[in-house]
């Protein structure tokens, strides 16, 4: 996969070592010419992802949009520095995924100290799905229940299950354990229902 990083600061170059290691094709973009490379040197054409990673909120808007207006690349992910501009970081101005620091820390925060609840980690930019977590109580009702025996909300998918360190794939046929950390993509409106499914009493 080829991936362009506009911004070669600290954030940038930790996302192109990340993706290097991984064995993918990364680019880093800098608005100081000498520095890496320029937009017009870029080839974004040729790019399956864009990331906007500077500092600077005005410039990750800039860049996302003319990756998705002006070259066409599939997928755009921009990072949003200040919490009051989250707003701005949608479909209107490219953006298919947008990553907020600040967001992302509360909710580890609330996640890291919450059973029972749930907590939304990340909002799809092109859709109305989160990602979101949920710590299973020890007393929960569903805990021993088979994942394909339990009927979850419509709109809501289970897809990953952190249980002692492990990642796993949920499977039909898996129990659900006290502890595990379930994450699903749904959306805001069937939150609720999938919070009170885990719900004592």
């Amino acid at each position: 996969m080829r991936v362009a990083i506009a911004g070669a600061g600290e954030v940038g170059r930790s996302i192109a070592r990340e993706l290097l290691e991984n064995g993918h094709e990364v680019l880093l973009i800098d608005q100081q010419p000498s520095a890496i490379s320029s937009l017009d040197d870029a080839a974004l054409d040729r790019c399956n992802v864009v990331v906007a990673a500077t500092g600077d909120d005005k410039v990750n808007l800039v860049v996302a949009l003319l990756a998705k207006t002006e070259y066409g690349v599939p997928r755009v992910v921009a990072r949003v520095n200040n919490p009051g501009n989250e707003w701005l970081y949608n479909e209107s101005w490219g953006v298919d995924v947008a990553v907020s620091t600040p967001r992302l820390l509360s909710a580890l925060v609330e996640e890291a100290v919450s059973v029972g609840d749930l907590v939304r980690l990340m909002t799809f930019g092109h859709s109305e799905a989160s990602l979101v977590e949920l710590t299973m109580p020890a007393d929960a009702p569903l805990a021993g229940k088979q994942v394909g025996a339990i009927e979850w909300p419509a709109d809501a998918a289970l897809v990953a299950i952190l249980r002692e360190g492990r990642v796993l794939v949920p499977q039909r046929e898996d129990p659900l354990q006290p502890g595990d950390e379930l994450f699903f993509v749904t959306t805001e409106d069937v939150e609720g229902d999938l919070e009170r499914l885990f719900s004592v009493g």
